[in-house]
């Protein structure tokens, strides 16, 4: 398989380990990536502020805003969901990329710190997601947000948990969504389809560590036929009246199959859709060799996307 990398894709490859995700090594995984993560350097132009809101159960939910601090006008917004297989990751994983998002798309982002499995599991983390979801929406003229721009984001397991806001934002209908991108989402607990067969040890994500977080995350209902579609979206039999979206997946991704199938299914209930298949890259390929050609075009897309995507609204009312 590796002969199959894309050549610039191999030294990040070759220097990630594979983990062991039993439950009672998570607290040091964790605490291990926490160390790792380079300090994020904040433009002079940005705000950046932690808040706490309150979540579903009425607990604490960090959340972190990112806006220009100069705002002239109501700008649209962007839900981020940070990734971590629903078992780990951190509010503070992707400063560089939410910033990004504000400078080169001119929205205001908020990054949501949900609650994690398995100490969480279905439905905390996306009831978390959607207080969060909400907040912006009912602070909307406070934040200075155009209500009718605003999107969802998020890649792998939250990106499975955009993929699922939008189902469940759709049947609240509450608030309302422009635009999602669930980039490589991790949607279907079955994991069963071929490129789960294909992809069963190394590259990152593979069908052993799948197999481990879904059971975390699913808790009880793993292994059962009571799974709803806003825990394993590939589950939903509506794909109807969703945002416009954009996704993509590495051809070597475990998740390949599952979101070709989505794209389809988006597409065939008449949801605007693009959609890009990266060959030679295996899982989270752009954020472990970012200086890599094939990662600066896909990090390049999706700020694109999310222009594209809070735009729409503006372009079509105007």
């Amino acid at each position: 398989m590796k002969e199959r990398v894309n050549p610039e894709l191999l030294p990040g490859l070759e220097m990630f380990q594979d983990l062991d995700l039993r439950p009672e090594y998570l607290p040091a995984i964790r605490e291990g990536a926490a160390q790792m993560r380079p300090p994020a350097l904040v433009d002079d132009s940005l705000s950046l502020t932690d808040e706490i809101i309150a979540g579903p159960d009425a607990n604490p939910l960090p959340i972190r805003i990112y806006r220009p601090k100069l705002m002239n006008e109501s700008l649209p917004a962007l839900l981020w969901i940070h990734g971590g297989g629903y078992i780990l990751g951190s509010i503070d994983d992707n400063d560089d990329l939410c910033m990004r998002f504000v400078k080169e798309a001119n929205c205001v982002v908020v990054s949501v710190d949900y609650r994690l499995a398995p100490e969480h599991p279905y439905p905390a983390p996306i009831e978390d997601c959607y207080a969060a979801l909400k907040w912006i929406a009912d602070h909307a003229e406070a934040l200075n947000i155009d209500s009718n721009r605003i999107g969802a984001a998020g890649a792998s397991a939250d990106g499975g948990l955009t993929a699922a806001l939008t189902l469940l934002a759709r049947d609240r209908q509450y608030p309302s969504l422009c635009f999602q991108m669930p980039l490589y989402p991790m949607i279907d607990d079955q994991n069963n389809t071929p490129s789960t067969n294909e992809i069963k040890e190394g590259f990152v994500w593979n069908q052993k560590t799948n197999e481990a977080g879904w059971k975390m995350y699913l808790g009880d209902l793993y292994g059962t036929d009571q799974i709803p579609a806003y825990a394993a979206p590939a589950r939903a039999e509506d794909f109807s009246n969703l945002p416009y979206t954009y996704t993509c997946v590495g051809q070597l991704d475990p998740f390949r199959d599952e979101t070709l199938t989505y794209v389809t299914k988006l597409a065939q209930a008449g949801v605007d859709v693009e959609f890009h298949l990266f060959p030679g890259a295996y899982h989270g390929f752009e954020s472990i060799n970012p200086n890599a050609d094939i990662s600066v075009r896909a990090m390049t897309e999706y700020i694109q996307a999310v222009k594209n995507g809070v735009e729409r609204v503006a372009k079509v009312k105007a």
